[in-house]
This record gives structure tokens, C-alpha cells and sequence, in this order.
């Protein structure tokens, strides 16, 4: 079953960064049109450490949660026809491909459970993977810290004075993402995610009862 909740992490964020380049491109932006990233081919995505090193070290260590990530989409501001929005654009697509994912999955579960019931027991636990992993990776993601896509979301809303302010955590963003990862910092994002879950859980339950 963990073999389950690895395809699916590692679907979901093949998804996540075609989306980003999907947008770029419909916002001006062909570089990773180019660079042969829009595909759901796995492979020209694969980041050693956060496609397999760091989900390998999650389910090896028992951890309740699965999250990792995949090469960054090559993107170009300047081809953008519209630069501050259209950044924004491209930074949320990714979240809110896995917010869109982890729906799906809450849909799939209530299709499978009213048409084909008898298939829900042996699928119900890489449906739920789904929807949490899903989860996890639109609220980890939209964190607004360097390199995550907040990072590019939250400038645009900040007035001249504090983007200044904001740009200095540049060079800190790795070592904060891990102070946030390893300590219980991270418990906000469950909480989040928790909440999220909930919420798709009674949508669930209000077509299945």
C-alpha cells in the first residue's frame, strides 16, 4: 500500500509543475514549452532529492505524511505579457492543481462507493493518500518562503517598502523551510491540512448517506 501512496506522491507533483509551465505558457512564457517540461512524463521532472530521496525517508521512517517535490519548471518573467500578475498566475497553478487533485479524489471515492462498492474497501486507503497527500503539498507549497510558490505569490500584495524587506530571507529560505519541516512549526500545516481534510470528508459523506 505505501507503493500506492508513492505513485500518487509522485503523480501529483508531476501535475503540480506541469501546471506551472501550462500557465506560463498561456501567459506568454514558452521556456519550458522548449525545454520539454509540459508532459506528465515523469522522468524529465525527477529531482533525486525531493521525487526520491526525501519521500523514500518519510516512508522508511514511519511518518504519517508524505510531501517532496519536482525539478522546477523553467519559467521567464520577462516573456510574461503582464509580469506581476501573471507571476502570481504561475506560482499559485501548482497549489491549486493539487487542491483540484485532491477533489478528484474525494469525487472518485463517492463514484466508487455509490456505482462500485465493492471495490471501495481494497481502493478506500489510496484514495484517502490521495486527498491528504494532495493536501499536504498545496498548503506546504503556498507557504511564503523561498523557493516555495508563496514566495512569488505574497510580494505582489506587499507595498514597495516591505518587498524590500521580504527579499532578504532569499538566502535563508532552505534553512527556514527545514526549521518549519523539523520542529512544530510543521504541526500548523497539519492543522491546515486537517481542517481541509474535514471538509471534504463531510463532502464526501453528504453523497454517500
Amino acid at each position: 500500500m505505501i507503493g500506492f501512496a508513492l505513485v500518487i506522491l509522485f503523480f501529483s507533483i508531476v501535475v503540480h509543475e506541469y501546471f506551472h509551465g501550462y500557465i506560463a505558457l498561456k501567459c506568454g512564457d514558452e521556456t519550458a514549452k522548449y525545454a520539454g517540461r509540459l508532459t506528465f512524463n515523469p522522468i524529465p521532472h525527477i529531482d533525486i532529492v525531493g521525487t526520491i530521496i526525501l519521500p523514500l525517508f518519510l516512508v522508511m521512517s514511519g511518518s504519517n505524511f508524505l510531501i517532496g517535490w519536482a525539478k522546477p519548471v523553467p519559467v521567464n518573467p520577462y516573456n510574461f505579457r503582464n509580469p506581476g500578475i501573471d507571476n502570481v498566475k504561475v506560482a499559485a497553478a501548482g497549489p491549486l492543481s493539487n487542491l483540484s487533485l485532491a477533489v478528484a479524489f474525494s469525487l472518485l471515492t463517492i463514484i466508487i462507493a455509490n456505482f462500485f462498492p465493492f471495490l471501495l474497501p481494497s481502493l478506500n486507503y489510496a484514495l484517502q493518500w490521495g486527498i491528504l497527500i494532495n493536501l499536504y503539498l498545496a498548503v506546504f507549497n503556498l507557504i511564503p518562503v523561498p523557493p516555495l510558490d508563496g514566495s512569488h505569490i505574497l510580494p505582489y500584495f506587499l507595498p514597495y517598502e516591505m518587498k524590500e524587506a521580504y527579499s532578504k530571507i532569499q538566502n535563508y529560505g532552505f534553512l527556514i523551510l527545514l526549521l518549519i519541516i523539523m520542529t512544530p512549526l510543521f504541526n500548523i500545516i497539519r492543522f491546515i491540512v486537517n481542517i481541509l481534510y474535514n471538509f471534504l470528508y463531510l463532502f464526501i459523506n453528504m453523497f454517500l448517506f
